[in-house]
């Protein structure tokens, strides 16, 4: 049975979406999953898998842009991101100690991928992997994450309709005290007589009870069963995806409004919150760099008219968070044990929005 997301609960958000109100709603993106769940090994986690392009043998980048709100957590590659304004390969999202075998199945994946590019070229790969903490629901001292793992989500990758809630990276995830994890929306935006789509995926870790607020109501002061934690120890990852030709200056801004996107479900942003934002644009900017004409000539959207992108990407994200609060399963912890983080109560989210 499909799960029902926040809007097929009535939950009035604004904005028109996508077909498939996910990122991959963005033409070219594809999303792909390896979820681990062993109660006996007390595992309960995964890979989450983005791949911007679907190309073989040669990779070509997008234009991406990289904001950190607080930066308690880890994606990679973000250094050559600020400096060079794109990215070549993959996106993954996992658990706090399993960053280093995404790394290495993802890297693994580039070259086998691209073994065009990587055998007749001085090729590196530098694919971006992002973490938040599943050590409440998962042995994440166990390492149950491998390089095959990040390679076989990869594998998988896939348009169309996205997963959530207990799938991938977000396996064993919480979210403002219910159980959380992936979540996914997107918005259309009309600019200058064209119509663009931002994307927004989320693995939702963050938040404790009394911040939640969904469209404007303080749910969370009311649902006050089942509380876990006296104070925020989790992160969020946004990964951002549009198909608007945006600059690299201007992807970085338009990262830069999944904080505020957070910020509408009632975060603050904890200093325990690893809050890390990544945006990138699917529009061809051409092949590898290096590879490329001395003279370059680009298509972009002039900053001034952006604003409906902005708009697009805070509604987008505020959504995709309550996407994964809403397609959350109960789950036992294992650290401490014998509790249980619950699901949010659909039937307590209906009827806030009907009163």
């Amino acid at each position: 049975m499909t799960k029902p997301r926040a809007r097929d609960l009535g939950l009035p958000f604004p904005g028109e979406p996508g077909p498939w109100n996910a990122i991959t709603d963005a033409p070219g993106v594809s999303v792909g999953f390896t979820t681990l769940t062993d109660p006996a090994r007390r595992m309960r986690t995964g890979v989450t898998a983005i791949l911007p392009r679907q190309e073989r043998g040669w990779p070509r980048p997008v234009r991406a842009g990289q904001f950190t709100l607080n930066g308690n957590g880890e994606m990679t590659g973000t250094h050559w991101i600020e400096d060079a304004g794109y990215l070549a390969g993959p996106i993954l999202i996992t658990n706090t100690h399993g960053v280093g075998a995404a790394h290495h199945g993802a890297t693994r994946w580039m070259i086998e991928r691209y073994a065009g590019y990587f055998g007749a070229e001085h090729a590196w790969a530098m694919p971006v992997v992002a973490e938040t903490y599943d050590g409440v629901l998962n042995d994440i001292n166990a390492l149950h994450v491998t390089p095959e793992h990040a390679m076989a989500a990869l594998d998988a990758a896939a348009t169309g309709p996205v997963a959530e809630g207990s799938v991938g990276g977000g396996n064993g995830m919480i979210a403002y005290e219910f159980k959380g994890g992936t979540g996914t929306a997107s918005r259309r935006a009309r600019i200058g007589g064209a119509d663009y789509t931002v994307g927004a995926l989320v693995q939702a870790n963050h938040g404790i009870r009394p911040w939640l607020t969904i469209l404007g109501k303080p749910v969370g002061r009311t649902m006050t069963e089942g509380r876990l934690l006296p104070r925020e120890q989790g992160s969020i990852i946004v990964i951002l995806a549009t198909d608007a030709p945006l600059s690299a200056l201007s992807l970085r801004h338009l990262a830069r409004r999944a904080a505020i996107g957070i910020g509408r479900n009632g975060t603050p942003g904890g200093n325990n919150s690893g809050d890390i934002f990544l945006a990138f644009a699917t529009a061809d900017i051409g092949p590898m760099p290096q590879l490329d004409a001395p003279l370059l000539t680009r298509t972009e959207l002039n900053g001034e008219v952006i604003d409906p992108l902005y708009l697009a990407a805070v509604e987008a994200v505020e959504e995709a968070v309550v996407n994964a609060l809403v397609a959350g399963e109960d789950a036992p912890t294992v650290k401490p044990e014998g509790l249980v983080v619950r699901a949010i109560d659909h039937e307590a989210l209906i009827r806030a929005f009907r009163d």
